[in-house]
């Protein structure tokens, strides 16, 4: 039987056909292309976990600021408000909104995240699947089959759509990153595939059309806070999907459906922070700010 596929169709054929979960299929897919062992690989993923739980808990413990100063810190202040304050959208969620945004603050830090699928939506990933591993007690080799599960999704949008804001916009990003979340967190919690590429299609389908306007053209602001949002929307989905709600419309047709919506935004809302918020009075004063910093440091 062929390892590969090519869409989400195909990935639920193999998984029924093999009897296995989606991240398994996904572990004997990059063993048969790269030639590696399955312990290879899933230590290689194994890795990426530990940068991920890295970079959380820097966000979380030490004053990041960002290289322009537009962001830093605020991760820290949502840790300090979930852990002695009762809060509107309680601690689970806080703590996986925190521990997105404190990825996003190590980004922009120069500090070491994992891109998942993009730097500008590497916290979505990572603030999830360890917070539910963690509060549901799971072990690592479970939140690794979770990134596994969540590559797979990943996989397919890149081969039928993008990940990339410039060519799709932010629904391309943290959209993605959230979808991927989304199926990771389904499997982690003992969903069917099934489950997870619905859980998949709704986390897209949530914020299907967002644009992508970096102030000052860098991947922080809005960016931080949209990685907050897709942190909620794949948690979300993921509990949605395993109530066994459905997307009425299919995982494949909602990726074509993104990638649509991707390339009829304008060039000013796909990351060239000349529309949207980079776009406004605010936005445009900071902008000059910014640069006019980094040009001064540049000639210190």
């Amino acid at each position: 039987m062929n390892k590969d596929f090519r869409n989400g169709s195909e990935l639920i054929e193999l998984c029924n056909g093999t009897n296995k979960k989606i991240s398994e299929v996904m572990i004997a897919r990059e063993v048969y292309i790269s030639g590696k062992t399955r312990d290879e690989i899933f230590e290689t993923m194994r890795d990426s976990l530990r940068i991920m739980k890295d970079a959380i808990e820097r966000g979380l413990t030490k004053e990041m600021k960002s290289v322009s100063g537009l962001i830093g810190g605020d991760a820290k202040k949502l840790k300090d408000r979930y852990e002695t304050k009762k809060t509107a959208c309680g601690t689970q969620v806080n703590k996986a909104v925190a521990s997105a945004m404190a990825v996003l603050e190590v980004n922009a830090s120069m500090g070491l995240i994992v891109a998942a699928p993009t730097a500008g939506a590497s916290g979505i990933l990572p603030g999830t699947i360890v917070t539910v591993g963690e509060e549901f007690e799971l072990s690592e080799e479970e939140m690794v089959h979770g990134l596994f599960t969540a590559g797979a999704v990943g996989y397919i949008i890149t081969k039928n759509a993008t990940v990339s804001g410039a060519e799709g916009g932010c629904q391309a990003e943290t959209g993605s990153a959230a979808a991927m979340a989304a199926a990771g967190i389904v499997e982690m919690l003992g969903g069917t595939p099934e489950q997870a590429l619905h859980a998949a299609s709704m986390a897209i389908k949530n914020i299907l059309g967002m644009v992508c306007d970096p102030i000052a053209g860098l991947v922080e602001a809005p960016c931080m806070k949209r990685n907050a949002i897709g942190a909620a929307n794949a948690l979300i989905s993921a509990d949605m999907a395993l109530a066994d709600i459905k997307s009425i419309i299919p995982f494949d047709e909602v990726i074509d459906a993104m990638y649509k919506v991707g390339k009829a935004l304008p060039c000013s809302l796909r990351e060239t922070a000349q529309g949207g918020l980079a776009a406004t009075p605010t936005g445009i004063r900071i902008q000059k700010e910014v640069l006019g910093k980094i040009g001064t440091e540049k000639n210190i």
